[in-house]
């Protein structure tokens, strides 16, 4: 009998299931065995998230409704209404969590440690005299009270900002019939969110909020007025960028234009608080900003989590047991003490594991081909650095002393395009050559080349990674690397850099998978591979680890590899659109997710192949915009030890049992069960101590 892999009951939404995946990031601060602050940490994680999923994705799909787009998406047919419906409730749902979570757990647990949250009525008077002061020093000139009214047009607020929205009546009209005045006072984000009372005793930490300050002496910026309610409220606009490359002169000014408009998008969501709102205010603002009533978040506790972190550095610093213990990164066990990385990766391949082994190499890698006066050329792709960048610094001073330095600075990164166009700038006015990507692809790929005589030979050394150039999140994602000097990767380096700089038709690689389309025909070419193999063997195994997969024609050679009887092993930490254990189907697949201390962000694609395994890394996702829209590279694993270590690495992650999740075949997540007598495997903990173990051994 034909099983029909397109039913859209095989699949998951792509949004919901990216809920899913956030309320997991939720689950993480409920979790005890996380330090409190931690688990604050959390849910601050699950703000930020929650923001960009509103700005990007359900911004999108309210635009489609607005177009009068109908049609349901490929998998699990849902119209872009149906879709909305659903994210709307189970986005409640995952926010009145967290206020419980917020009020019932954190605040109480905070306070036994004594540190406290306190708003204006819990103060004595001689507190608030002094925050009285503080208003008015401090708080007061920066403070700018906006009436709306027929001449003075309700303002256009920030994207994200905090702001009062104040009900007023004339003092001289004290008739309660009279028409009420509205204002809006916006909370200034360059001032500290949360203000330390210095009058407690000495093991105590008292904070109260700055909106709770402003709202309480506001009547000093409204002489003349009786205050008759201030509302907190937020709002989040459409940040999705709409890029015209194909008429753009200039990429990088069409994307400073474009950054403009993101700050004033149409509002999709407005958060105000659970208690102690006007509702003739909030009708007000609903109907002012074009928000439906369906589109309000009550928040029980300060609106704007994010800002949670602020206040989590605050108490660390007085609190240090209430956060995780420090793990520091170790040397690379391939790597000796004293050895010059140029000459080891002459010597052989060179396996890096983030955040477990340090990112030091990398930066290294950068500044001492930038200071080598062998080195000729420095050609790399950079997607999201850090603020103050080393790798930058090197690469500005590579160019200085005279060396061809060549850097695709993907200005698409999306919230990372304003920082990306500085850094631009800043390099081509170092003399670096700057190439802004392709049009209409996102150049996401992660690769480095430094090409160098010795001794009248040239040499080519390539780096590719699985995560970003950037030194401060590689000690928060889990991403991979590797170093080699072998010439068909460094001759597929060299045209791989051509291709994206000139005018050249897509070359042949001896060893790299280029996207767009390429990684997708090879990723199915081994799967076709391995169903092959198993009708011939039967020890067919496939374990695949990313952040997402969404890829319909991926999905579906996948269930084929079930039905074929091979087993498979997904480690999704994110956006799943398989289903698992679906009868006939997906039943030879397991789905699970591992949500931990570290965001897991590495890219491994393993296939058995009858024992001769072949074990790839990647830049790439299975998502369709990988597949497609992204420039991404997909690259081989050849050295022995690299792929039995890389595959001792899956085998901890499918044998964690404290922080992964497992999908059902009704798309549902549970924590992987753990027998009584079964010892706790948490992956991240076991990488990290067998990091500290091999350097323990060295020494």
């Amino acid at each position: 009998m034909r099983v029909e892999l397109s039913s859209p009951k095989n699949y998951n939404n792509r949004e919901l299931s990216w809920l899913a995946f956030n309320e997991r990031v939720l689950e993480e601060a409920l979790d005890e065995r996380n330090p409190l602050l931690e688990r604050l940490k959390f849910l601050s994680i699950f703000s930020s998230n929650l923001d960009e999923f509103f700005m990007v994705r359900v911004a999108g799909l309210k635009d489609q409704v607005k177009a009068g787009f109908n049609r349901p998406e490929n998998k699990a047919g849902m119209t872009p209404k149906q879709q909305l419906q659903k994210i709307g409730a189970k986005a409640h749902r995952l926010v009145e969590m967290q206020n419980s979570l917020f009020q019932d757990a954190i605040i109480p647990e905070l306070k036994e440690e004594k540190v406290e949250l306190l708003n204006m009525e819990q103060l004595s008077s001689a507190q608030l005299l002094r925050l009285e002061t503080y208003f008015e020093e401090e708080i007061f000139p920066v403070l700018t009270p906006m009436a709306v009214d027929a001449y003075r047009p309700f303002p256009m607020l920030l994207n994200k900002s905090l702001n009062l929205a104040v009900s007023l009546l004339d003092e001289h009209e004290l008739d309660e019939s009279a028409q009420q005045k509205t204002a809006i006072v916006q909370v200034p984000a360059v001032l500290d969110r949360f203000i330390q009372l210095e009058d407690t005793k000495e093991d105590e930490l008292h904070f109260v909020l700055l909106e709770d300050i402003i709202s309480h002496y506001s009547y000093k910026l409204f002489r003349g007025y009786q205050i008759k309610s201030v509302t907190v409220f937020r709002i989040t606009r459409n940040a999705d960028m709409t890029i015209h490359e194909e008429g753009a002169r200039d990429l990088l000014k069409e994307i400073e234009k474009e950054l403009k408009k993101r700050k004033w998008g149409a509002a999709i969501r407005l958060e105000i608080p659970k208690q102690e709102y006007d509702y003739k205010m909030v009708t007000f603002l609903t109907e002012t900003l074009d928000i439906h009533r369906k589109d309000v978040y009550e928040i029980d506790g300060p609106i704007d989590m994010t800002r949670m972190m602020q206040f989590y550095k605050l108490v660390a610093a007085k609190r240090e047991h209430l956060v995780y213990e420090t793990l520091i990164p170790q040397p690379p066990a391939e790597i000796g003490t004293d050895e010059n990385l140029f000459d080891a990766t002459n010597d052989r391949d060179i396996f890096l594991h983030h955040p477990y082994e340090s990112f030091e190499p990398i930066v290294d890698f950068v500044s001492k081909a930038a200071d080598d006066p062998d080195v000729l050329a420095i050609k790399q792709t950079l997607y999201r650095v850090s603020g103050d960048s080393p790798i930058i610094d090197a690469l500005k001073r590579a160019a200085e002393k005279g060396k061809q330095v060549t850097v695709l600075f993907e200005l698409k990164a999306r919230f990372d395009e304003e920082n990306n166009v500085q850094w631009a700038k800043e390099l081509e006015k170092s003399g670096c050559h700057v190439i802004y990507g392709m049009t209409h692809l996102k150049t996401h790929s992660k690769i480095t080349l430094v090409v160098r005589k010795k001794h009248t030979r040239i040499e080519r050394f390539v780096h590719l990674g699985t995560g970003n150039y950037n030194d401060q999140t590689a000690k928060l994602y889990t991403d991979m690397g590797l170093f080699t000097s072998k010439r068909k990767f460094g001759i597929d380096a060299t045209n791989f850099f051509n291709y994206l700089s000139g005018y050249t038709e897509k070359p042949t690689f001896h060893h790299l998978s280029v996207a767009p389309f390429d990684i997708r025909s090879d990723i199915i070419s081994m799967i076709d591979e391995e169903i092959r193999l198993h009708k011939r063997h039967g020890n067919g195994r496939i374990i695949m680890k990313m952040n997402s997969i969404t890829d319909k024609p991926i999905i579906q050679k996948l269930y084929e590899a079930s039905i074929a009887g091979i087993q498979i092993d997904l480690i999704i930490r994110g956006i799943c659109c398989l289903r698992p254990g679906i009868k006939g189907v997906s039943e030879n697949i397991r789905v699970r997710s591992i949500v931990g201390r570290y965001l897991e962000h590495t890219r491994i694609y393993y296939f058995h192949h009858n024992g001769e395994e072949k074990i790839q890394l990647s830049s790439a996702d299975m998502m369709t915009r990988n597949m497609e829209k992204r420039v991404e590279i997909l690259f081989p694993i050849f050295d022995g030890p690299i792929k039995r270590r890389i595959r001792g690495i899956l085998d901890v992650m499918l044998r964690d049992n404290s922080k992964a999740r497992e999908q059902d075949e009704n798309g549902v997540y549970h924590y992987v069960t753990r027998g009584d007598q079964e010892e706790l495997v948490d992956s991240q903990l076991i990488l990290f101590n067998e990091a500290y173990q091999v350097m323990d051994d060295e020494e």
